[in-house]
């Protein structure tokens, strides 16, 4: 394990949290912090301030690059110690030019994002076909033939769940659904939103190329001129649509992820990660995905942080590049991989309340289990059977065997927003948010402060 930097700067930097009285206390007990935590405004501070102040930030960009800047000096502020942004280089897909029309039967406009990766058209766009598919698997079972030439149109209609699960299916369309079309012989592919609202906003999102798949324009219409194109095709007759969607890749750009920490007093006992994203689609400014994250991991370290030194050091990582593929992740891992880690957590579905808590811990471990879910009972979160699987900040972490827990917020409106335009700042509910940090903070006390090794016997 990378030891913790002790000295003058940690010192004043953790002026702000630790009185020589606080450090030398017993950690308070999980009531205490999560009364606090309930009255927390850090992290809708932190929240609005990122949004306000830097907007939308993609990986890669100008604007990731101010959000990193901007982070590091609101962490310091706020007392973090060993603040800093540890660097590193990615290939950038750049949005151009979004266009979509019908030209016949019923000429009319439609309202598209492009998907990362897409492949680019001409300048002048191109004209096609369109050839329908209810759903991701009507595509793969197609002949090539049918496909061939043509704009494919997959019109795969996701639903809302309080987990979000319905996402790992119907996400399918977009996350598989161009490479598919290519290696059939599409020109380009149109998929409906993956997305839950029936706003005229388009839901973007990354995919990967699969091997052998040439890259072909790919959007994601909104969900009403999803349905419009839809009712269109039902009509019966051939359906022609004009398509311009410009993009390029910029090669070797910086990125990289923030790291803050509150160190612990045993540097033996491993470090817990309180995990978010920085980066942001392009669309909205990237409220719930994923700034209220970030204002969660570090408001409720900073909670741990008031009621006394913790045994564990608490690691806020804020990973770059999430939303095209997880490179800040892998750049984390690559750099802190060998360190002993105790335990990761992620937050990144949003702001609205936990509802539910997972745990993949070592054998040994339930009596911690337990103590986490009565700390966690009085703010209505019920303990699941199901084990936590982390998410894509804390991926390699949890494929090495670092333990994990989830909190599990109420995802039923967070596909409403998703990548979309409409993820801003005012639909972030301060309540909500408050019962997330009060979460986390029972959470990473119990954990930082446990007697259990956090290894397996």
């Amino acid at each position: 394990m990378q030891k913790i930097r002790s000295g003058t700067l940690a010192a004043l930097l953790l002026g702000s949290i630790f009185t020589p009285a606080l450090s030398l206390a017993a950690p308070a007990d999980s009531g205490t912090i999560r009364e606090a935590a309930l009255k927390d405004d850090v992290a809708w501070d932190f929240t609005e301030g990122l949004t306000t102040e830097v907007g939308p930030r993609p990986a890669g960009t100008p604007q990731e690059a101010r959000a990193r800047e901007w982070a590091v000096a609101k962490l310091k502020a706020l007392g973090f110690s060993n603040v800093r942004a540890e660097p590193y280089t990615m290939p950038v897909w750049v949005r151009g030019e979004e266009a979509a029309r019908i030209l016949s039967p019923f000429p009319q406009n439609l309202v598209l994002a492009a998907l990362g990766n897409s492949g680019s058209t001409p300048a002048k766009g191109i004209e096609g076909e369109i050839v329908y598919f209810p759903s991701i698997d009507a595509l793969e079972a197609a002949p090539a033939a049918s496909v061939k030439g043509k704009i494919a149109f997959v019109d795969h209609g996701m639903k809302a769940t309080q987990d979000g699960s319905s996402y790992g299916y119907f996400g399918a369309a977009r996350r598989q659904g161009p490479s598919i079309a290519s290696k059939k012989g599409a020109i380009a592919i149109l998929i409906r939103s993956i997305g839950t609202d029936h706003h005229r906003v388009p839901h973007t999102g990354v995919q990967m190329w699969a091997d052998g798949a040439t890259p072909i324009p790919a959007a994601a219409l909104s969900v009403p001129d999803a349905e419009q194109l839809a009712r269109v095709v039902k009509r019966g007759q051939p359906v022609k649509v004009h398509l311009t969607l410009t993009s390029k890749i910029l090669k070797d750009q910086p990125s990289g992820n923030v790291i803050a920490e509150i160190p612990g007093s045993d540097p033996d006992a491993g470090v817990v990660v309180a995990a978010c994203h920085l980066d942001s689609w392009d669309q909205g400014t990237g409220a719930i995905d994923d700034a209220t994250g970030c204002g969660i991991a570090a408001a409720s370290a900073l909670q741990v942080a008031k009621a006394g030194q913790p045994r564990r050091t608490i690691r806020v990582l804020m990973a770059g590049a999430e939303e095209v593929g997880g490179d800040g992740a892998r750049a984390y891992f690559k750099a802190h991989g060998t360190e002993r880690h105790a335990l990761a957590m992620e937050s990144d579905f949003g702001a609205d309340r936990v509802w539910r808590v997972d745990f993949k811990l070592p054998q040994g471990h339930d009596d911690l289990a337990k103590r986490i879910a009565a700390a966690l009972a009085p703010l209505g979160v019920g303990a699941s059977t199901q084990e936590a699987g982390g998410g894509a900040d804390i991926a390699p972490l949890v494929k090495a065997g670092v333990p994990v827990i989830d909190l599990q917020q109420d995802g039923t409106r967070y596909f409403d927003l998703h990548h979309t335009p409409d993820d801003t700042l005012d639909k972030v509910d301060p309540a909500q948010l408050r019962q997330n940090v009060a979460a986390w903070a029972v959470t990473l006390n119990l954990v930082a402060n446990a007697a259990e090794t956090m290894s397996a016997n």
